[in-house]
Order: C-alpha cells, then structure tokens, then sequence
C-alpha cells in the first residue's frame, strides 16, 4: 500500500494550492483519508479527512472554510484544496489513511512541503 503526496510549494498569503494523494496497494472503500501538518517544533495537527465512500467530510477548526477535501474514485486520488492561505498554515502536509470504525491511521504518505510567505 502507497499514498504518494504531491502539489506542495511556495505561495503567498492570500493564495491558493492543491495538494494531492494517490493511493495504490489496495481499494479505500471502508477507510477514512485524511490529511494531517506539522509544522517545525509543533505537534503534528488534524487538518481534514473525507470517508472515501460516502464523501462525508470534517475539517479542522483552523482550516475550516478556507480548506477543502474531496477525492475522484476514479483516480484513487483525495485532493486538498487550500485557498485563504495564511502564513500559519506553513508546514508539511501528510496525507493517511485509516479503516472506518478504528481510529488509528495506519497508511501514511511521505509528507509535502506548504510554505506560506507574508
């Protein structure tokens, strides 16, 4: 199983990027797709997570309005659309995945690098 995170880069507050997942190994349908940050010398942070079957989704109350998840089946692909961008939001972003009814996530990405500029 692989989730290859990508769309990272510099953006100026303000701004927008898309950051997103493919998944391969296994189907997602039953399993919960999130996306987490950490940013340097934080803990690492719940941003959002969409259940790959149903679309429902949750968000972080700090991203909330700003961000939006969403995922093309298709594709095997959950995507993180970041508008609003602040400075604070500089980290790196960790795509994951875990089974519904379990709350660990036990599929992660490498990580891919948001830098926000003032």
């Amino acid at each position: 199983v692989q989730l290859q995170a990508s769309g990272g880069g510099l953006a100026q507050a303000g701004g927008s990027l898309r950051l997103s997942c493919v998944a391969s190994g296994r189907t997602f349908s039953g399993y919960k797709m999130g996306w987490f940050r950490q940013a340097p010398g934080k803990e690492r942070e719940f941003v959002a997570r969409i259940d790959w079957s149903s679309g429902s989704t949750n968000y972080g109350d700090s991203v909330k309005g700003r961000f939006t998840i969403s995922r093309d089946n298709a594709k095997n692909t959950v995507y993180l659309q970041m508008d609003s961008l602040k400075p604070e939001d500089t980290a790196v972003y960790y795509c994951a995945a875990r089974k519904i009814g379990t709350s660990k996530y036990v599929y992660w990405g490498q990580g891919t690098l948001v830098t926000v500029s003032s």
